[in-house]
């Protein structure tokens, strides 16, 4: 049996002590499972300012933006007539 169904098993009520004679696995270890789904579930489902993925990601998308007009510009630019570059001294 995969952890996540056992932990569905005690988050739909089944005791610990129940499942772990069940499945073979200590109460403390089902526990833990259980605790740390809880918290997965918790953080997914928070609707706070988040950590700063969004914000990131709006910011990388804007430089891309500036990065392709800049190309743009530089293509349509005509080429710089500079001759061979010499040494002063």
């Amino acid at each position: 049996m995969r952890k996540q169904e056992v932990v569905l098993r005690l988050i739909r009520g089944e005791t610990l002590e129940a499942v772990s004679r069940d499945v073979g696995v200590p109460m403390y270890r089902l526990a833990d499972w259980r605790d740390r789904a809880l918290m997965g579930i918790t953080a997914a489902l928070h609707e706070g300012p988040g950590d700063g993925r969004e914000e990131a990601l709006k910011e990388a998308r804007r430089k891309i933006g500036d990065l392709l007009m800049e190309i743009e510009l530089l293509k349509k630019s005509p080429p710089k007539a500079n001759g061979p570059r010499r040494w002063k001294r």
